[in-house]
């Protein structure tokens, strides 16, 4: 059984027992997290497909760690203007294992 979910903007496919690493999300090492927007569902009885969700579907997953990815750098320049500008910046992320996918 897998499911695909939305969180963060970005859509992933996602099985019971599998990690993923998403956008930073509240809440502390250990804790549970509902994700409730469902896009679809592959089970034994076949698709479930959402429009734009699906209805009563659940997936729930544990927070193993929160984190920031590596550095990345952000320059800006505009040629003959002595202009030029160097940024740093690193992302936030929730890293979490998937332990259940219900549906209604």
């Amino acid at each position: 059984m897998y499911a695909i979910i939305e969180t963060g903007g970005k859509q992933y496919r996602v099985e019971a027992g599998a990690t993923i690493q998403v956008e930073s999300l509240p809440g502390d090492v250990g804790s549970q997290v509902q994700l409730e927007q469902v896009c679809l569902v592959h089970g034994e009885s076949g698709f479930i497909v959402g429009q734009p969700l699906v209805a009563g579907a659940k997936v729930t997953a544990e927070i193993v760690r929160q984190g920031r990815t590596r550095s990345i750098t952000v320059f800006k320049k505009k040629r003959r203007k002595n202009y030029r500008r160097t940024r740093g910046h690193r992302q936030g992320f929730t890293k979490l294992l998937i332990t259940n996918i219900a549906t209604a």
